[in-house]
């Protein structure tokens, strides 16, 4: 396979990861602020900071209010990890390169392009942001189930599937994060909770905690959960055993020693100290050693033939 494809790959499947997981996201902080107590404020420069935005946001905007911050997030075609900007550019990636996909996969990217496009002012809207940025997510899943169903287990595959890992275990610990944004009143293990509560139903993960785990959302047990939990998808663990198959399946040794570096870390990881105090600094941790596997990535598989500056590399999305 050419590098040029099979970077392109890699990146189509990070902007469709990271369109869906930004709309989690958003719907984990709208969900948050519902069941804020009287007197808990939430921090949107914090959040900003938390997905790493905080310097481009304030390049166009001057403060970091509420329907600003949704805007840059959601419609802004000028901030690359933008809802909008990453399916738009998953859509003429998938058009590129449509002789190595499913023929479907072209149709239902181009449906959710042209349902995002037309629907991004509801969005906006925090009465029908959820309805909107979950359709959004429903649309993309089943672009990834079509993939999962009917492509050949081929470097393409792996490309995409280690794409769509790196930026899966990325987002996750930015969602796990949002705890950092928010300002309580006073220390009450109740509201604790219910913030922990509302990580989990943004990575779809509620259920399964509770028949793996427990009914009640206690911070450690939810960081082991979505950190450490090999059979669930969206834990970090999880994702760093797919991107560790699909290396498998490719040539090249550097990628591997960086990903058990990170394995180490999050199995040494001690969940309780990380729920009183830390969980800011370790995410930010996984998140560079993220960048650091990426650019790894990057030099092993698609700059070595082909020197030039690739189009990817003006999104910045890691």
């Amino acid at each position: 396979m050419l590098a040029r494809v099979g970077e392109n790959l890699y990146w189509m499947a990070r902007y469709l990861e990271r369109a869906e997981d930004t709309a989690r996201l958003i719907n984990a902080t709208t969900m948050m602020l519902m069941d804020m107590p009287r007197g808990a404020s939430f921090g949107w420069e914090d959040l900003l900071k938390v997905v790493g935005l905080d310097e481009a946001f304030h390049t166009l905007y001057d403060e970091a209010g509420e329907m600003a911050v949704m805007s840059f997030l959601i419609q802004d075609e000028r901030n690359p990890s933008s809802i909008f900007t990453c399916i738009r550019h998953a859509r003429e990636n998938t058009r590129t390169f449509r002789e190595v996909l499913p023929r479907e996969s072209w149709e239902w990217v181009n449906e959710l392009y042209l349902y995002t496009s037309t629907h991004l002012g509801h969005a906006l809207d925090r009465r029908t942001r959820f309805e909107v940025l979950t359709e959004i997510i429903r649309r993309r899943q089943a672009v990834v189930g079509l993939l999962a169903g009917t492509m050949s287990r081929d470097e393409g595959f792996q490309f995409m599937r280690l794409g769509r890992n790196m930026e899966r275990a990325d987002m996750t610990t930015r969602v796990l994060d949002v705890s950092y944004a928010i300002n309580l009143p006073y220390q009450n293990s109740q509201y604790y909770d219910l913030v922990w509560m509302s990580v989990l139903h943004a990575l779809s993960a509620h259920q399964m905690y509770r028949r793996y785990v427990g009914v009640h959302a206690r911070g450690h047990k939810v960081l082991a959960f979505l950190l450490n939990d090999l059979k669930f998808p969206r834990s970090v663990r999880h994702c760093l055993h797919e991107i560790q198959f699909a290396l498998d399946e490719l040539p090249g040794v550097e990628p591997m020693r960086r990903l058990q570096g990170m394995l180490n870390l999050v199995d040494q990881a001690d969940y309780r100290a990380l729920a009183a105090n830390g969980l800011h600094g370790f995410c930010d941790d996984i998140q560079a050693r993220l960048a650091d596997l990426n650019t790894v990535i990057s030099q092993t598989y698609f700059r070595a033939a082909h020197p030039q500056k690739m189009a990817q590399s003006l999104f910045s999305l890691v």
